[in-house]
Protein backbone atom coordinates (compact mmCIF):
# COMPACT_ATOMS: atom_id res chain seq x y z
CA UNK A 1 0.00 0.00 0.00
CA UNK A 2 1.20 3.25 -0.97
CA UNK A 3 1.45 5.66 1.56
CA UNK A 4 -1.31 8.07 1.35
CA UNK A 5 -3.48 10.12 4.17
CA UNK A 6 -6.92 10.69 4.28
CA UNK A 7 -8.14 13.37 6.93
CA UNK A 8 -11.77 13.25 7.92
CA UNK A 9 -13.74 16.48 9.88
CA UNK A 10 -17.16 18.15 9.43
CA UNK A 11 -15.98 21.67 9.26
CA UNK A 12 -13.44 24.32 7.28
CA UNK A 13 -10.72 24.83 10.25
CA UNK A 14 -11.11 21.37 11.80
CA UNK A 15 -8.05 20.63 9.66
CA UNK A 16 -6.03 23.83 10.91
CA UNK A 17 -7.11 23.29 14.75
CA UNK A 18 -6.77 19.86 15.05
CA UNK A 19 -3.91 18.46 12.44
CA UNK A 20 -2.54 21.01 10.13
CA UNK A 21 0.89 19.93 12.05
CA UNK A 22 0.61 16.57 11.92
CA UNK A 23 -0.27 17.03 8.17
CA UNK A 24 2.27 19.69 7.42
CA UNK A 25 5.16 17.04 8.07
CA UNK A 26 3.82 14.10 6.18
CA UNK A 27 3.60 16.64 3.35
CA UNK A 28 7.74 17.43 4.52
CA UNK A 29 7.97 13.63 3.71
CA UNK A 30 6.27 14.05 0.11
CA UNK A 31 3.26 12.13 1.46
CA UNK A 32 0.16 12.72 -0.44
CA UNK A 33 -2.93 13.97 1.77
CA UNK A 34 -6.58 14.63 0.62
CA UNK A 35 -8.70 16.10 3.24
CA UNK A 36 -12.79 14.73 2.79
CA UNK A 37 -14.61 18.16 4.38
CA UNK A 38 -18.21 17.42 5.46
CA UNK A 39 -19.86 20.69 5.21
CA UNK A 40 -19.18 24.35 5.03
CA UNK A 41 -19.74 25.69 8.30
CA UNK A 42 -22.26 27.74 7.10
CA UNK A 43 -24.33 27.48 10.80
CA UNK A 44 -20.88 28.85 12.44
CA UNK A 45 -21.69 31.55 15.27
CA UNK A 46 -18.42 33.45 14.12
CA UNK A 47 -18.30 35.70 11.91
CA UNK A 48 -15.20 37.94 11.56
CA UNK A 49 -14.09 39.99 14.64
CA UNK A 50 -14.86 42.67 14.04
CA UNK A 51 -17.72 41.23 12.28
CA UNK A 52 -17.85 40.92 7.99
CA UNK A 53 -19.98 38.31 7.11
CA UNK A 54 -23.55 37.46 7.74
CA UNK A 55 -25.89 34.01 7.60
CA UNK A 56 -25.90 34.84 3.65
CA UNK A 57 -22.59 35.68 3.16
CA UNK A 58 -21.27 33.74 5.56
CA UNK A 59 -21.00 29.97 3.37
CA UNK A 60 -19.39 31.50 0.20
CA UNK A 61 -16.59 32.99 2.55
CA UNK A 62 -15.85 29.96 4.59
CA UNK A 63 -15.54 27.78 1.28
CA UNK A 64 -13.29 30.74 0.07
CA UNK A 65 -11.71 30.19 3.53
CA UNK A 66 -11.00 26.32 3.08
CA UNK A 67 -9.61 26.60 -0.08
CA UNK A 68 -6.88 29.25 0.61
CA UNK A 69 -6.44 27.19 3.86
CA UNK A 70 -5.63 23.92 2.02
CA UNK A 71 -3.70 25.45 -0.60
CA UNK A 72 -1.40 26.89 2.44
CA UNK A 73 -1.09 22.94 3.40
CA UNK A 74 -0.78 22.02 -0.05
CA UNK A 75 -3.26 19.44 0.43
CA UNK A 76 -6.11 18.17 -1.59
CA UNK A 77 -9.28 18.66 -1.01
CA UNK A 78 -13.21 16.91 -1.58
CA UNK A 79 -16.10 19.12 -0.63
CA UNK A 80 -18.68 16.77 0.29
CA UNK A 81 -22.10 18.78 0.73
CA UNK A 82 -23.32 17.65 4.04
CA UNK A 83 -25.42 20.49 5.58
CA UNK A 84 -23.61 21.99 9.25
CA UNK A 85 -25.64 20.91 12.30
CA UNK A 86 -27.15 18.51 10.56
CA UNK A 87 -24.35 15.82 10.63
CA UNK A 88 -25.94 13.96 13.97
CA UNK A 89 -29.17 12.95 11.98
CA UNK A 90 -27.83 11.61 9.07
CA UNK A 91 -27.79 7.86 8.69
CA UNK A 92 -24.25 6.46 10.14
CA UNK A 93 -24.51 4.22 7.45
CA UNK A 94 -25.59 6.09 4.56
CA UNK A 95 -22.53 8.51 5.31
CA UNK A 96 -20.48 6.08 5.73
CA UNK A 97 -20.67 4.53 2.09
CA UNK A 98 -20.25 8.19 0.67
CA UNK A 99 -16.54 8.14 2.61
CA UNK A 100 -16.10 4.25 1.71
CA UNK A 101 -16.49 5.78 -2.30
CA UNK A 102 -13.72 7.81 -1.89
CA UNK A 103 -11.60 5.54 0.60
CA UNK A 104 -11.95 2.80 -2.07
CA UNK A 105 -10.58 4.99 -4.81
CA UNK A 106 -7.38 6.85 -2.21
CA UNK A 107 -6.71 3.66 -0.93
CA UNK A 108 -5.00 5.36 2.16
CA UNK A 109 -2.50 3.82 4.73
CA UNK A 110 -3.07 6.21 7.09
CA UNK A 111 -6.92 7.99 7.95
CA UNK A 112 -7.28 10.37 10.65
CA UNK A 113 -10.84 12.04 11.88
CA UNK A 114 -12.70 12.42 15.44
CA UNK A 115 -12.77 10.50 18.12
CA UNK A 116 -16.91 9.70 18.76
CA UNK A 117 -18.03 10.20 21.90
CA UNK A 118 -15.11 12.35 22.79
CA UNK A 119 -15.31 15.32 20.23
CA UNK A 120 -17.41 17.57 21.84
CA UNK A 121 -19.41 18.90 18.44
CA UNK A 122 -22.53 16.72 17.53
CA UNK A 123 -21.55 17.08 14.22
CA UNK A 124 -17.66 15.67 15.66
CA UNK A 125 -18.88 12.85 17.02
CA UNK A 126 -21.57 11.75 13.70
CA UNK A 127 -19.15 12.39 10.90
CA UNK A 128 -16.10 10.25 13.22
CA UNK A 129 -18.11 7.51 13.71
CA UNK A 130 -19.26 7.18 9.53
CA UNK A 131 -15.35 7.81 9.02
CA UNK A 132 -14.93 4.72 11.42
CA UNK A 133 -17.42 2.95 10.10
CA UNK A 134 -16.46 3.29 6.90
CA UNK A 135 -12.77 2.48 6.98
CA UNK A 136 -14.15 -1.16 8.51
CA UNK A 137 -16.40 -1.57 4.97
CA UNK A 138 -12.64 -2.14 3.76
CA UNK A 139 -10.80 -5.58 4.14
CA UNK A 140 -9.13 -6.56 6.69
CA UNK A 141 -6.04 -7.08 5.47
CA UNK A 142 -6.36 -3.79 2.97
CA UNK A 143 -7.70 -1.44 6.08
CA UNK A 144 -5.69 1.93 6.62
CA UNK A 145 -4.62 2.89 10.32
CA UNK A 146 -7.32 5.65 12.07
CA UNK A 147 -5.93 7.74 14.43
CA UNK A 148 -9.37 9.38 16.30
CA UNK A 149 -9.09 13.10 17.77
CA UNK A 150 -9.93 13.35 20.84
CA UNK A 151 -10.92 16.60 22.35
CA UNK A 152 -12.85 15.97 25.13
CA UNK A 153 -12.01 17.58 28.74
CA UNK A 154 -12.55 14.38 30.45
CA UNK A 155 -10.63 11.78 27.04
CA UNK A 156 -7.33 10.90 28.97
CA UNK A 157 -9.64 10.02 32.15
CA UNK A 158 -12.01 7.96 29.93
CA UNK A 159 -9.58 6.89 27.49
CA UNK A 160 -5.89 6.42 28.88
CA UNK A 161 -3.05 8.46 27.25
CA UNK A 162 -3.11 8.82 23.70
CA UNK A 163 -1.22 6.76 21.66
CA UNK A 164 0.53 9.41 19.29
CA UNK A 165 2.00 12.73 20.32
CA UNK A 166 2.80 15.07 18.02
CA UNK A 167 5.02 18.07 18.63
CA UNK A 168 4.43 20.52 16.08
CA UNK A 169 6.52 23.42 17.78
CA UNK A 170 9.31 23.23 14.58
CA UNK A 171 6.00 23.74 11.81
CA UNK A 172 3.46 25.59 13.58
CA UNK A 173 4.39 28.81 11.57
CA UNK A 174 2.65 26.54 8.61
CA UNK A 175 -0.27 25.56 11.08
CA UNK A 176 -0.59 29.81 12.66
CA UNK A 177 -0.77 30.24 8.76
CA UNK A 178 -3.32 27.64 7.81
CA UNK A 179 -5.25 28.66 10.91
CA UNK A 180 -5.55 32.54 10.19
CA UNK A 181 -6.61 31.12 6.31
CA UNK A 182 -9.78 30.51 8.00
CA UNK A 183 -10.14 34.27 9.50
CA UNK A 184 -14.03 34.70 9.57
CA UNK A 185 -13.33 31.85 12.65
CA UNK A 186 -9.66 32.65 13.48
CA UNK A 187 -10.22 36.31 14.47
CA UNK A 188 -12.04 35.27 17.44
CA UNK A 189 -10.84 32.17 18.42
CA UNK A 190 -7.31 33.75 18.76
CA UNK A 191 -8.87 36.83 20.41
CA UNK A 192 -8.47 35.51 23.83
CA UNK A 193 -5.26 34.16 23.65
CA UNK A 194 -4.44 38.04 21.60
CA UNK A 195 -6.08 39.82 25.08
CA UNK A 196 -3.51 37.81 27.29
CA UNK A 197 -0.36 38.00 25.07
CA UNK A 198 1.75 40.27 23.42
CA UNK A 199 3.29 37.58 20.81
CA UNK A 200 0.19 35.44 19.55
CA UNK A 201 1.33 33.19 17.36
CA UNK A 202 4.02 32.35 20.82
CA UNK A 203 0.67 32.34 22.79
CA UNK A 204 -1.04 30.07 20.28
CA UNK A 205 2.12 27.39 20.45
CA UNK A 206 1.52 27.08 23.66
CA UNK A 207 -1.91 26.19 23.37
CA UNK A 208 -2.14 24.17 19.80
CA UNK A 209 1.83 22.61 19.81
CA UNK A 210 0.95 19.46 20.58
CA UNK A 211 -1.37 17.54 18.39
CA UNK A 212 -2.53 13.93 19.70
CA UNK A 213 -4.79 10.89 18.87
CA UNK A 214 -5.88 7.60 19.43
CA UNK A 215 -5.39 4.54 17.37
CA UNK A 216 -9.07 2.85 16.70
CA UNK A 217 -8.33 -0.82 17.46
CA UNK A 218 -11.48 -2.63 15.67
Amino acid sequence: MSEHVVVIYPHPDDEAFGASGTITTFRQKGIPVTYLCGTLGEMGRNMGNPTFANRETLPEIRKEELIKACEVLDINLEMLGYRDKTLEFESTEEVAQHLYTYLEKIKPSLVITHYPGHAVHPDHDAFGAAAIRAVEMIPEQERPAVWAQAISRSHTIELGEPDVVNDVSDVFEKKFDTIQAHKSQADGMLATVKNQEEDIMAAAKQWLGMESFYTWKY
